[in-house]
């Protein structure tokens, strides 16, 4: 599978990453104040060849990836994959 810039940008978005600029773009997963998970991206255009590790990163699968990045999952979704893999404690 294959991540571009813009739809990196997308999931960025959709799910809240705060980031950072160094070397590459950090992004870091914030679920009630607590830091959950990161992933980063070069800033090169176009396709980016690590699409693979940032949706490890991400801790999902190829079709939730695919749902990231078509529109299909959104944040409250993405909750509940990281609650079913016991990553977010259930909710209260």
């Amino acid at each position: 599978m294959t991540l571009k810039a813009h739809e990196f940008d997308r999931i960025q978005k959709k799910l809240n990453l705060q980031t950072r600029n160094t070397g590459d773009k950090i992004a870091w997963f914030y679920h009630e104040g607590k830091k959950i998970l990161r992933t980063k991206r070069s800033h090169g255009r176009g396709d980016l060849p690590a699409a693979h590790m940032i949706r490890q990163q991400l801790k999902v699968n190829e079709d939730q990836f695919r749902g990231l990045i078509d529109c299909s999952v959104e944040l409250k979704d993405y909750i509940e994959i990281l609650r079913g893999k016991n990553i977010l404690p259930s909710a209260s």
